[in-house]
């Protein structure tokens, strides 16, 4: 059994420790609360141009071709995949990290073909250990994020579409279910889906007039509904980031309290015993003395 000074000292580091995650989890909380009330304040503008791009789908079927062109005419183990992948700068999240890694390998990876745009400073250490090529102009953090973050990316991954550079774009994040689940899950970005455009409700742009076209008006929009998608997935990531960190720091402040309480049972168990071997030394050595006097 170790002494009680080597338990004490024990105690006040896991004391120290536990001071560190508590902190972390209520700097965790605060940023959460902030980034979900940035992304509930944005929702709407995003859905309102979901919307738009559905209902002149309705009026003009054939418009806006090129960003829904699926390159049938190129073989598809010869088709040229472009991936985001979004990550933390920082570990301590949990599995939060590992899982959008691990999609990302799995999808990405598949083909040497494929270019890998790597939000985030843990995954892009991570690849760059793994010698896996990644862009090396990509590089933004995961910390707050924001819209003019958002264009800047979708504007280069429109470009690379466009200019054929790539024939598919993906993007793999972290989506928060609730406020306890998220799940890491991979999304196409491009070409797009007309079936996920589809409008449902009664369209209102038909007595409406196009300037200078309704193509160029489409092929303008097209870009604000993907940097939309893009911040979603940016946010819904530091979300989700802050959210397992705030758990994992929370279970970690659980577990140093439980330590703190055995560690306290077993202080008190050596300082009795260290106390008892004293009397027991105390009266062994009066009796010695006792015995000599006789």
């Amino acid at each position: 059994m170790a002494n009680s000074r080597e338990i004490q000292a024990r105690m006040k580091s896991i004391k120290d420790t536990m001071k560190i995650t508590n902190a972390m989890c209520m700097i965790s909380s605060s940023k959460l609360q902030k980034a979900r009330r940035d992304l509930k304040n944005t929702e709407p503008y995003f859905y309102a141009i979901q919307e738009a791009l559905a209902k002149i789908l309705d009026l003009s079927p054939e418009t806006g071709n090129e960003f829904f062109d699926k390159r049938e005419n190129i073989p598809v183990h010869e088709r040229k995949q472009g991936y985001i992948v979004v990550t933390a700068d920082k570990g301590m999240a949990g599995a939060y990290n590992h899982n959008v890694i691990k999609i990302a390998e799995k999808e990405a990876l598949s083909d040497n073909k494929n270019m890998l745009f790597v939000v985030g400073q843990v995954g892009r250490r991570y690849f760059e250990k793994k010698n896996i090529p990644v862009d090396i102009n990509f590089k933004y953090t995961a910390q707050n994020p924001n819209m003019n973050r958002a264009r800047i990316i979708s504007e280069k991954i429109v470009e690379l579409f466009r200019e054929g550079e790539l024939d598919e774009v993906y993007i793999v994040y972290t989506r928060m279910l609730n406020s306890v689940t998220f799940n890491a899950e991979i999304n196409q970005l491009l070409p797009l889906k007309r079936k996920e455009l589809s409008s449902g409700g009664e369209n209102n742009y038909e007595q409406c007039f196009f300037e200078p076209d309704i193509d160029t008006v489409f092929e303008h929009i097209v870009p604000n509904y993907i940097s939309g998608f893009v911040y979603g997935a940016l946010v819904e990531s530091y979300c989700s980031e802050h959210n397992a960190r705030m758990m994992a720091m929370q279970t970690a402040t659980d577990a140093a309290k439980d330590m703190l309480k055995s560690l306290g049972i077993e202080y008190n168990r050596a300082r009795q015993a260290a106390i008892t071997q004293e009397i027991t030394e105390v009266i062994a050595g009066s009796k010695a003395q006792k015995n000599k006097s006789q």
